[in-house]
C-alpha cells in the first residue's frame, strides 16, 4: 500500500494560465529498468507531465513572449513553424490560450496523433510532400523552405525557426536548470538531455557550466542523425535528430555524447513501462540507456555513486500509432529488445569520440 502522507508536497498551486504551470512537474527515481540504478541514483525529470504534455511547450511560451515584447508578433499576427510533433503542439496551445493564428508545416513523419492534436488545439497544417526529401530521407530542411515562403506570403506573421533561433536556449537557461537546481539543492553530478533543436541542452549547459562546472553535461542523438558527426542514415526516431547541425549546439558543452538506435531507445520505452509504470515518448528511450551506458562506465571507472538527472521530454499516449504499436513496429523491422538481450546492448554502448577543442 502506498502512503500517501509520506508525500513530500501536497500543494496545488492556482494560476492564472497555461504558461504560468509550465515546468511544475516531478522528478522520480528509477528503480528496476537496470541494476545499475541500485548503485547510482537516476532521476527523470518529467516534462511530459506540463499541461500538453512536453518539455516544447517552455520554448514555445518562452518565444512567444519574446516576439510580443520586442513587437515581432503583434494582435492578430500568425505564428508560423516547421514541426513533426511537440514543438508545434507547444505553439498550438500556446497560440490558442492567446488569440493567434497557427500554421504548422509537417511532412509524411508527421503521426496521425500529432497531427490530430494539433487540430484539436486550432493550428492549420501545411503538408510537404515525400518527394522533398533529401537523400537520407530527411524533410526538415524542405519544411524550413515552406515555413519561410508562407512567412513571406502572410502579412502580421512569424516564422519561429526553433532550429535556428538564437533565444530558443533561453527558456531552459531560464527555468529548466534552474528547476534542476532547485530540487537538487545545488546540482546533480550528471545531466543527461537529448541534442534536437539544441536548445535544451545549450539552455542547460549554459546555466551550469558557469555556476557548478563540475556537473557533467551528456548529449544524446539519435544514430542516423547529422548532429554529432556520425554517419548518417534514415530513421524513424521523431523528437531527436536532424540532417544539419543547429546554430544553437556546440561540442564544447558537453563532457560525452552517446548515438542510440531507433531499436534500442523504442526497447527501453516499452521496458520503462512494464518495469518502472512510466509511459513515456521516444526520444527518453533513448536517454534513458546512454544514462545507463554512462553510468556502467562510471562504476567500471570506479567513481563515487553519482546522482544523474535525465531530462523526459514527453510522454508516450502520443506514440501510440508507432513506437507502442506491434503492426508498425513489425512493418518497420524494428524487433525489440528485452530482458538480459536489453541490458547487454546497454552495456555494451559505447560514448562518440568528441574532437579535441582548444
Amino acid at each position: 500500500m502506498i502512503n500517501l502522507t509520506q508525500r513530500p508536497n501536497f500543494t496545488s498551486p492556482l494560476f492564472p494560465d497555461i504558461t504560468q504551470a509550465l515546468g511544475i512537474v516531478p522528478i522520480v527515481r528509477l528503480n528496476y529498468i537496470d541494476p545499475i540504478c541500485k548503485i547510482h541514483e537516476l532521476y527523470l525529470k518529467l516534462e511530459s507531465c506540463n499541461p500538453g504534455g512536453s518539455i516544447k511547450e517552455k520554448n514555445a511560451a518562452f518565444l512567444i513572449q519574446h516576439a510580443e515584447q520586442n513587437s515581432i508578433l503583434k494582435p492578430g499576427g500568425t505564428i508560423i513553424e516547421s514541426s513533426s510533433g511537440n514543438f508545434g503542439i507547444g505553439l498550438a496551445m500556446i497560440g490558442a490560450a492567446k488569440g493567434y493564428r497557427v500554421i504548422i508545416v509537417i511532412d509524411a513523419k508527421t503521426s496521425v496523433t500529432v497531427q490530430r492534436m494539433l487540430m484539436a488545439y486550432g493550428a492549420e497544417l501545411v503538408d510537404v510532400p515525400l518527394s522533398a526529401a533529401d537523400s537520407q530521407g530527411s524533410m526538415q530542411v524542405a519544411r524550413m523552405e515552406k515555413a519561410q515562403i508562407l512567412a513571406d506570403q502572410i502579412p502580421n506573421s512569424w516564422y519561429v525557426c526553433q532550429h535556428k533561433n538564437p533565444n530558443n536556449p533561453e527558456a531552459h537557461s531560464q527555468y529548466t536548470a534552474r528547476e534542476i537546481e532547485s530540487a537538487f539543492g545545488g546540482a546533480p553530478d550528471t545531466i543527461v538531455v537529448g541534442i534536437s533543436t539544441a536548445g535544451q541542452i545549450s539552455g542547460i549547459a549554459k546555466f551550469f557550466r558557469l555556476r557548478y562546472p563540475k556537473t557533467r553535461i551528456i548529449a544524446v542523438d539519435v544514430a542516423g542523425s547529422a548532429i554529432l558527426g556520425t554517419p548518417r542514415h534514415p530513421y524513424k526516431m521523431t523528437g531527436l535528430g536532424l540532417s544539419f547541425v543547429p546554430p544553437n549546439f556546440s561540442i564544447n558543452m558537453v563532457d560525452a555524447a552517446y548515438s542510440i538506435s531507433d531499436r534500442l531507445a523504442f526497447s527501453v520505452c516499452h521496458t520503462l513501462g512494464k518495469q518502472e509504470g512510466l509511459l513515456l515518448g521516444a526520444s527518453t528511450g533513448a536517454i534513458v540507456a546512454a544514462a545507463i551506458a554512462d553510468a556502467q562506465l562510471q562504476t567500471k571507472l570506479k567513481t563515487n555513486p553519482q546522482k544523474m538527472l535525465l531530462l523526459n521530454p514527453d510522454r508516450g499516449d502520443r506514440y501510440m500509432e508507432t513506437v507502442y504499436n506491434p503492426q508498425w513496429l513489425m512493418e518497420q523491422g524494428i524487433d525489440l529488445l528485452n530482458g538480459d538481450a536489453l541490458t547487454q546492448s546497454i552495456h555494451e554502448l559505447q560514448s562518440v569520440p568528441l574532437p579535441i577543442t582548444a
